[in-house]
């Protein structure tokens, strides 16, 4: 990692304590709070790799909302402990309410960065610093407040939109939601002004940081997703005319610990690892089987958690001789008796470390296999042309060894495209966003309600004595959205439910 996105406490803690006694009422010159530490080129870039640091925790549990949720991964049931059944598991069974916790942590975690973005910009505006170190600081920020914002809106739907910072906490129990089309509306505005404002290019020093690149991709993101075909596509030719992208030939290399920000990355969150500096990746930990006892994690005794485990159906669904397969994921393990046992588990992110729980992966957020997959969906769907699309799409497939497809309908191609995201994409949550984007509600529905079926009569991990509940993997067109916590309505009268909960 070129930059650390550790961030002193204090930058962190910017509200002071008053007390009704004058003499408490000044300042201590040695503190540093939002009066005093944003006057320097460097204590604002402080603050904004603080913005860098939150999103090391929302992207450690983004899977749950993103990839555990649909048909790519499972969880290997654990019949000893039925603890996390209404919390974790109920996202993968689409048992999820208004009390599951998981959903109440990501809602929180969103709106307190949102809370200390919104500060970063208001000190920024007031602040004398260089013009263009203003400008990119201020690109960075609203990067991630677009990023967020469409996570909420993909996640929730409508969404409270707090755009200053609040003063008083007492604020923030009178706002309203705001329908969706003024979500995308934020988020348009801000990407604007990223993508005029961050460099086109990251120092070897700098690496990590966003680029202009990030903020396109993010665009074009938004773009699909508003069926936007045109801007999408415009958007991501522009980012193919950067001309500093491109695939690595071995695809395992996209994921290797010693390679990071690479020149297929255009933007990944940073981790550091073997250390105890408290940078480290340990969603791993997260996947690696039950009861393997070091088998896997290489740590003698230690098991992994048994979250986001390989479907079966998606361990079928690749194609024979796809070199992907064996860097993405395992059939299973050798135990240390020498036995091997069928549960499946990420290969994609387990890699050699020496310390304990402190992993070096860091995430990848945006790839440029990503951007022609994109690509491709936005010419099918803008123009139909065909033979344009599936040179993008068979770019990916032959790096991954397999043919190029040709002679296919439109429709064809959206479900083979669909497929390929699946692939080339699995584990780095694509899948929930991109089943919302290409199937219509009641089609998703169908879609879901068919895997939960198959899941149900041949389960990817054994279940013991203990059968699937009569709700589990049923969808309803309701669940596309996430609910509100219950604790956000209690304190907030304003805020009205989402449909079916």
């Amino acid at each position: 990692m070129k930059f650390s996105t550790k961030i002193i406490g204090t930058m962190l803690a910017l509200f002071i304590c008053s007390c009704s006694k004058e003499f408490l009422d000044k300042k201590n010159p040695t503190q540093l709070g939002e009066e005093t530490f944003y006057n320097t080129e460097v204590q604002v870039n402080q603050a904004v790799i603080g913005i860098y640091s939150q999103l090391q925790d929302i992207i450690a549990d983004q899977w749950l909302f993103q990839e555990f949720i649909t048909d790519n991964t499972t969880v290997h049931f654990n019949e000893g402990n039925r603890g996390n059944g209404p919390n974790i598991e109920s996202i993968e069974y689409w048992q999820y309410n208004s009390n599951t916790g998981k959903i109440y942590d990501v809602y929180r975690r969103i709106y307190n960065a949102l809370g200390n973005i919104n500060t970063v910009l208001s000190k920024l505006s007031e602040t004398e610093i260089e013009a263009s170190a203003k400008s990119r600081f201020e690109g960075e920020a609203r990067f991630f407040r677009a990023y967020y914002y469409f996570l909420l809106s993909q996640y929730f739907g409508d969404a409270i939109i707090v755009e200053e910072s609040i003063q008083d906490p007492s604020e923030a129990f009178e706002y309203s939601r705001s329908p969706i089309s003024e979500i995308y509306a934020l988020i348009e505005n801000d990407l604007a002004f990223s993508i005029s404002s961050l460099p086109k290019e990251i120092s070897a020093s700098e690496a990590g940081r966003l680029s202009k690149g990030a903020a396109l991709t993010l665009q074009a993101k938004v773009s699909l997703t508003q069926k936007d075909y045109v801007k999408a596509k415009t958007v991501l030719e522009e980012v193919i005319d950067l001309g500093i992208y491109s695939l690595l030939p071995n695809y395992a290399d996209i994921f290797d610990p010693n390679n990071k920000n690479h020149r297929e990355s255009i933007f990944e969150v940073q981790f550091q690892g073997d250390n105890d500096l408290g940078e480290s990746s340990g969603f791993i930990y997260n996947f690696y089987p039950l009861f393997s006892q070091g088998a896997v994690t290489g740590f003698s005794g230690v098991d992994g958690n048994g979250w986001n485990i390989p479907t079966l159906d998606l361990i079928n669904s690749y194609e024979e001789g796809d070199l992907r397969k064996d860097v993405s994921l395992s059939e299973g393990y050798t135990n240390n008796e020498g036995t091997f046992v069928d549960v499946p588990f990420i290969k994609k992110f387990h890699h050699t470390h020496s310390v304990q729980g402190r992993p070096d992966d860091n995430w990848p957020v945006f790839r440029y296999a990503d951007v022609l997959l994109m690509l491709a969906e936005a010419i099918n769907e803008t123009s139909g042309s065909t033979n344009e699309s599936l040179g993008y799409l068979n770019q990916v497939r032959e790096r991954a060894g397999l043919d190029p497809v040709s002679g296919l309908s439109q429709d064809q191609l959206k479900d083979a495209i669909r497929h390929e995201r699946r692939i080339e994409l699995a584990f780095e949550n694509h899948r929930w966003f991109d089943l919302k984007r290409t199937f219509t509600p009641s089609e998703l529905v169908t879609f879901l309600n068919a895997h939960g079926e198959n899941e149900r009569a041949n389960p990817t991990t054994s279940r013991g004595q203990i059968g699937f509940s009569p709700g589990d993997y049923k969808f309803e067109a309701h669940e596309i959205l996430f609910p509100l916590p219950e604790r956000e309505l209690l304190v907030n009268p304003n805020l009205k439910q989402n449909e079916g909960y």
